[in-house]
């Protein structure tokens, strides 16, 4: 059961880059909304009663498209060009994305860039980033903000949707998808390393108190956990948000279904057309491209309507259930262009060469059986594997490549939040030489932290995420190593940071 996926990529891969012809547009888009698909498409909730209860098509086609209007970069102060900002004022509206004028495969490409880069929210609707932050050095030195090697925060852009008027485009599939690598390179796809957390404490600076109403709304709609009563998102102060959000680091987010407790580590978009199912919990299976889009449909607000035993996001933020001219969402052609300039998506070239201690690393490697889960030339087996204390559904094993071995990691984000599947997937570990940090809730920094034996004991000070109001807490789980003597674990860490 747990390998019925090795001959299914081989087979179903060719079949989605062949629905471009050579040189052509695509023969035949997916329709994303497809009601079967829709009802077919996730794996239950560890609360099963809790699962998902999304919209129907009717519901979701009455949703406006979002226009995607042409942007430009964004620059850190002393960075900026002379008359930049000016010359904005003067340019006028302009559409970037025209399924009508795509004619080739790399068209589709290059407009599936435009749709990763768009914004979702301007900073006139909702701030994350305002205007005011991307001039004030004082937002840069407290949230430690990467830049690109040309002066650019590449996280957010520019748009223009009145003449006249510059907005800070925000929550584009970039602004968390982007990471900025030591050098400087922006490298789009990867586990983005924007400090959202940071971000978000510095936007709260000064406020003490009780969350306003519109604060409170907002965190039920992206943090609600139903089944969990009361609810620990009710009982947070401002005090508390900005704390939370200071210990969140680059590269994890508390992404809306998840929790500020419990938060995901971002995941590296490039060679996500190998990954069988998406997300740390594997939530959401892709069997076709259709499936890709259909995911980013979700998470592009779409969820919001959806019915978590009741529990209605939409509603929570609205106080009722809003209509569908409330949201906007991305056309089944702006959909299927982000999914073609994902699947292409090509790692950077790798600095760590393949010599005589990788190459012992690689015999540790298969000593030790780490390829029976990071199976080559995947370094993933593609299957979910139990969170401890998770039963194992008859029917799961029917339908899902399971392998029912529990490896002790920390359940809070699996079970206890409206992404917890009972299941953690099983990463690749390629490219995890630009990656970090580590583990579901990027609760290590390194490479060489994950394999420090220490890391189990309650005592240990996680070097990445470590928990609000925690000092010391121990990472659990996934003990495979950690007693290698030391030689071995260098030459393991080298032969890793060759793939």
């Amino acid at each position: 059961m747990a390998n019925r996926f090795l001959t299914g990529v081989a087979i179903v891969l060719p079949v989605l880059i062949a629905t471009i012809a050579a040189g052509q547009g695509p023969q035949q888009i997916p329709k994303t909304w497809d009601d079967a698909a829709i009802a077919s498409l996730e794996v239950p909730l560890a609360k099963a009663e809790y699962s998902p209860v999304h919209v129907d098509a009717r519901f979701y086609d009455a949703i406006p498209v979002r226009p995607i209007y042409k942007s430009y970069p964004a620059y850190a102060p002393g960075k900026t060009p002379a008359g930049y900002l000016d010359w904005l004022k003067q340019q006028e509206p302009a559409i970037a994305f025209d399924a009508s004028r795509l004619q080739t495969a790399e068209d589709w490409t290059r407009a599936g860039e435009v749709v990763f880069d768009a914004p979702i929210l301007y900073d006139t609707d909702f701030r994350v980033v305002s205007a005011g932050d991307l001039l004030d050095p004082d937002w840069y030195r407290e949230t430690a903000l990467p830049l690109g090697k040309d002066g650019t925060v590449p996280f957010v852009r520019y748009v223009i949707r009145k003449k006249g008027v510059v907005e800070v485009g925000q929550l584009s599939c970039g602004m968390c998808h982007t990471r900025v690598m030591m050098d400087g390179t922006v490298l789009k796809g990867a586990q983005g390393n924007a400090p959202l957390g940071a971000i978000n404490a510095f936007r709260l600076r000064g406020q003490t108190g009780e969350p306003p109403v519109d604060m409170r709304q907002l965190n039920r709609f992206l943090f609600a956990t139903p089944w969990l009563r009361p609810d620990p998102i009710d009982r947070l102060t401002i005090e508390d948000l900005v704390a939370i959000g200071k210990g969140t680091p680059p590269g994890v987010i508390p992404r809306q279904r998840s929790s500020i407790f419990a938060p995901t580590q971002v995941p590296d978009l490039i060679g996500i057309k190998d990954r069988k199912y998406l997300d740390r919990t594997g939530i959401s299976q892709q069997r076709d491209i259709g499936d890709l889009m259909r995911y980013a449909a979700l998470n592009q607000d779409a969820d919001s309507y959806s019915s978590y035993g009741g529990f209605v996001p939409a509603i929570a933020l609205n106080g009722r259930m809003p209509p569908p001219s409330a949201f906007e969402r991305y056309s089944d052609e702006q959909l299927y262009a982000l999914a073609l300039y994902l699947y292409a998506l090509q790692p950077p070239p790798n600095p760590n060469a393949f010599d005589e201690t990788a190459r012992r690393g690689q015999q540790v490697f298969e000593r030790e059986g780490c390829a029976r889960c990071h199976t080559p030339p995947l370094y993933t087996s593609n299957v979910l594997t139990p969170a401890a204390g998770f039963s194992i559904p008859e029917e799961h094993l029917r339908k899902y490549d399971i392998l029912p071995e529990v490896i002790g990691t920390d359940t809070r984000l699996t079970m206890n939040t409206r992404r917890g599947t009972g299941y953690y997937k099983v990463p690749s570990l390629k490219g995890v030489w630009y990656r970090g940090p580590f583990e579901h809730m990027g609760s290590v920094a390194t490479l060489e932290d994950w394999f420090d034996a220490r890391r189990v004991r309650d005592d240990y000070v996680p070097t990445g995420f470590k928990g609000y109001r925690v000092t010391t807490r121990a990472v659990k789980g996934h003990e495979f190593g950690l007693a290698l003597p030391p030689e071995d674990k260098k030459m393991l860490l080298a032969f890793l940071r060759t793939l």
